[in-house]
């Protein structure tokens, strides 16, 4: 995979228990180093497992912190899409409520008390793949006080568009029915299909409050390449990059009209897997996006 080494010993590795918000506590790790530049939080995709971060499972993200960056990457929130839910879903083993937007606000005054806050402006960068993509942009269109940078890796940026909501009312079940934890019940995250909620947690629809932000959006061309050694996993997650390829498009064609500045990476080969989102979270930090202006 793509990246620097850097100095294998210069970066420090903590795990921090963060708790509140009705929820149990959960682990958020954390790789930094003195001096480095800016702080990244990494949201994980739709089938999140709670011993730690896909980005842990499937990368070396965390090597960031040898060279400016420090990463952080908070545990758990398995099709959570990283929202405050209207209420715990039913049938689910899951039995309380997910408030995971109180939650990040939470990690972030942990990460403010441990100093984190780094560079000029003393703001987070924010990034997620999948289902935390969209999160993401969300989450810092709406606390643009303490971020700066926002970061979609194949996600589904236009909640709005044809068929979007039905796909993940489907996902959402899928998700919780593999995880052995029951069906999530999307009716329980925003209310139903046409509440305002919805528009409200539309990354395309909100793209005007993260003006000024540095916003990065980035999808696969659903084209096989090097990382797709499971021909099971890459036809399933084919299609799934086609979507977040078209909504990644569309969110630049609005930022386009809108006269917002974005960055984009789409290469020409890759699919709905790990490999290809380190190399892009890489190729982000090889261009200089991570960094204040």
């Amino acid at each position: 995979m793509a990246g620097g080494v850097g100095d294998a010993e210069a970066s420090t590795f903590n795990r921090i228990s963060v708790g509140g918000c009705g929820m149990p506590a959960s682990p958020v790790d954390i790789w930094s180093r003195a001096g480095n530049y800016k702080t990244v939080i990494a949201l994980d995709g739709l089938r999140a497992t709670s011993d730690m971060s896909g980005w842990r499972h499937e990368t070396r993200i965390q090597r960031l912190a040898n060279s400016g960056v420090n990463v952080v990457e908070p545990v758990g929130g398995l099709a959570s899409f990283y929202t405050n839910w209207e209420k715990a879903s039913p049938g689910n083993k899951v039995r309380y409520r997910y408030m995971w937007t109180c939650r990040l606000d939470r990690i972030v005054a942990a990460l403010d008390a441990r100093g984190l806050a780094v560079g000029p402006w003393r703001k987070y960068a924010i990034m997620g793949i999948s289902m935390g993509g969209g999160s993401a942009m969300i989450y810092g269109a709406y606390h643009r006080a303490r971020i700066s940078h926002v970061f979609s890796m194949s996600g589904y940026v236009n909640l709005s568009a044809p068929t979007m909501r039905e796909a993940i009312r489907l996902a959402l079940i899928d998700a919780g029915v593999e995880a052995g934890v029951g069906p999530f019940d999307a009716d329980s995250m925003w209310g139903p299909p046409w509440n305002e909620r919805w528009g409200k947690n539309d990354a395309l629809v909100q793209l005007p409050r993260m003006r000024g932000m540095k916003i990065r959006v980035a999808a696969g061309s659903a084209t096989w390449g090097p990382y797709n050694t499971d021909a099971v996993n890459s036809v399933k997650g084919t299609p799934l990059e086609m979507v977040s390829l078209a909504q990644s498009r569309a969110f630049e064609v609005a930022a386009s009209l809108q006269g917002i500045p974005i960055t984009t990476d789409f290469p020409n080969v890759g699919t709905h897997t790990w490999g290809y989102w380190e190399d892009m979270v890489w190729r982000a930090k090889n261009a200089g996006w991570f960094r204040d202006r």
